[in-house]
């Protein structure tokens, strides 16, 4: 037993929680998809919640140099990232900074690069700010995705690509890149005159071993055209008090990027977001490391669980994030009927696999950051309601 409770799940019903909101209309369902957790928040955020309470006017508040200060000690200690403050750039979460550096950095119509499948966001952002979507598929190795490098230097090229959006740790593959992939994403980048956007918000959910390692400590010249996304949001299950930062030690690059976030109104933070994430930097860490060790149980449970009650169903193992990529294609049963069974029969919500390109065809996204028991269930249920 920790000192923490990660035995018995909050009671989310009742709450506008979307991760649930199924449930609110059939009882028996279970889910297992947007990417938050049924854990208790850290009772230091808790509190300063309650402090807030009893601040009896609830304005417009700025960033503190406390909270500046642990962010930077965040990056410091945890990923031996180390940069000047001004390089900060606080927006209220990473989807909304992908969108400014796509209007900051390119024009209409310019060619904009994902490796997929990857979380929806990334692709819709790009869409719906009319670029070309520039898809690089990412190749199935012995359980792990890799980059095709091949492919994407000549995508890079063909395509004269102006910013690629990078997944690290990437979902929903779990994957946590190494040095040295990154080390030849960033050389291709700096070859074809490429801004590369990374977004590491899963950046401190790293598993059995894996370390991850932030794009701008790979090589000092990388700084030159990298974004580093990140937020405590993820972390510590707050992503409702809306903040996130970018790092950006280019100085144009941070003009322009705050151009466009000025233009487009989006240069406020919620006050919450503030006070959570800096509560989370400076006492989270002894919650964070007993996290860990629960997802890794889990994780550990899920791999197991269907190996041996649905070996046909292949489990990407994660390296990274407390998601799981299922890859259901054995069965033969088109998306339609497999989302039938997960939703219908089995009564778990998971995301769907196209949702992330179309590499995800027969796949489903499992989050398995709930209490054990939940997740017993949940695999239990799907195994029994695949065809045998």
């Amino acid at each position: 037993m920790g000192n923490y409770n990660f035995e018995t799940a909050p009671n989310r019903l009742g709450q506008h929680t979307y991760k649930w909101k199924e449930v609110e209309i059939d009882r028996e369902v279970l889910a297992a998809w947007i990417a938050d957790m049924d854990f208790e928040v850290l009772p230091e955020v808790r509190q300063t919640v309650h402090d807030y309470a009893e601040q009896l006017v609830y304005g417009y508040t700025y960033a503190s140099d406390s909270l500046i200060q642990s962010v930077l000690d965040w990056e410091k200690e945890e990923h031996g990232y180390v940069f000047e403050k001004d390089a900060l750039v606080f927006i209220e979460g990473v989807v909304p900074a992908i969108s400014i550096a796509i209007q900051a950095f390119t024009q209409e119509g310019d060619a904009v690069l994902i490796n997929t499948p990857v979380y929806p966001p990334f692709a819709r952002s790009i869409e719906l700010n009319n670029r070309k979507l520039i898809t690089n598929s990412l190749i199935e190795e012995d359980g792990l995705y890799q980059i095709d490098f091949e492919q994407l230097e000549k995508d890079l090229a063909e395509h004269d690509v102006k910013v690629y959006v990078f997944c690290n740790p990437h979902n929903p593959g779990g994957r946590v890149w190494e040095k040295e992939i990154l080390e030849k994403i960033g050389r291709l980048c700096q070859q074809h005159g490429v801004i590369l956007v990374s977004d590491e918000i899963h950046q401190d959910l790293t598993f059995f071993g894996n370390k991850h390692c932030s794009f701008n400590t790979v090589s000092p010249d990388f700084k030159d055209f990298t974004l580093i996304l990140s937020s405590a949001t993820k972390t510590f299950n707050i992503a409702g008090t809306k903040n996130s930062y970018v790092v950006i030690e280019n100085p144009k690059l941070r003009k322009k990027f705050q151009q466009r976030q000025l233009a487009n109104n989006h240069h406020e933070v919620s006050s919450l977001g503030f006070l959570a994430t800096e509560a989370a930097y400076r006492y989270g860490k002894p919650w964070l490391t007993e996290l860990k060790a629960v997802l890794e149980d889990n994780i550990d449970f899920v791999v197991a669980y269907f190996s041996q009650h649905a070996p046909s169903l292949k489990v990407m193992k994660p390296q990274g994030t407390y998601l799981i990529w299922l890859d259901f294609s054995a069965y033969n049963l088109t998306d339609e009927e497999l989302f039938q069974i997960l939703r219908q029969k089995a009564k778990v919500v998971l995301n769907r696999g196209t949702d992330f390109g179309k590499e995800g065809k027969n796949h489903a996204r499992l989050n398995v950051a709930a209490p054990k028991s939940i997740i017993e269930e949940i695999c239990k249920r799907i195994a029994e309601n695949l065809p045998h």
